[in-house]
């Protein structure tokens, strides 16, 4: 069963949503039948690549708010990223353009990492500070999920890529999607926003019977022999 996620590498509550739904699937019995898709969503594409601005002021100017309000605003986010085992340093994070960073996760997906390069994303955009626009950067990033250095300079260069963020961006659009974390479940249910484990859970206890009704396992009695395996064992 597909299960697909509109996320922004810069929303602080797609990586707690993540870490919710992870401790939602670990729990249910059939995660070996649950695939999950990641999907490209931009909370600002104004946003230039080169930060001009701290955390705050750009908060304080996109929000309308007070300084204060913002400081506030901020370490509550800090304290829900907490209590789910996420270490955030919001005053560290660097406020630049996501469309280069979903382009990186766009390129993994193709190599089967596209969840550990959103995880890798959000660790390097809360936690440690580090800029998600800037290619050396990324290239850094994509290296350590384990992306070879040289191919994945293609997420960058190759306008497919771009193409797949801005069709994730047009697809959510078309779904309605507002904000985002936004997860779609068989394309029959929907869950906005960073819900708890339990939430995700009974989502999944609702719509998994329904779609394995529709496609039922195939349960053949075998009767075994000598044969040779895809991973070089015969025996």
């Amino acid at each position: 069963m597909k299960i697909e996620i509109w996320s922004d590498v810069m929303c602080p509550f797609c990586y707690i949503g993540k870490r919710n739904f992870e401790t939602a699937l670990a729990k249910f019995p059939e995660k070996e039948h649950i695939e999950v898709v990641w999907k490209s969503f931009q909370l600002d594409p104004t946003i230039p690549e080169v930060a001009n601005e701290t955390h705050e002021e750009y908060l304080v100017k996109r929000k309308g708010m007070s300084l204060d309000q913002v400081k506030g605003m901020l370490e509550n986010v800090t304290q829900s990223a907490k209590q789910v085992g996420l270490d955030y340093h919001l005053d560290k994070s660097i406020i630049v353009n996501s469309q280069k960073a979903h382009q990186l996760i766009q390129f993994a997906k193709t190599k089967n990492l596209g969840d550990e390069a959103e995880e890798r994303l959000f660790r390097a955009f809360f936690t440690e500070g580090k800029s998600i626009a800037d290619i050396e950067a990324l290239t850094q990033l994509g290296t350590e999920i384990g992306l070879d250095e040289t191919e994945l300079q293609a997420a960058f260069t190759d306008d497919k890529y771009a193409y797949l963020v801005n069709q994730d961006i047009q697809e959510a659009r078309q779904i309605g999607v507002r904000g985002v974390p936004f997860f779609v479940v068989d394309r029959k249910y929907a869950v906005s926003g960073a819900q708890p484990a339990e939430a995700f859970l009974q989502m999944l206890e609702k719509a998994f019977p329904e779609w394995r009704k529709l496609n039922p396992e195939n349960q053949l009695e075998i009767t075994k022999g000598q044969s040779c395996t895809t991973d070089g064992k015969c025996e």
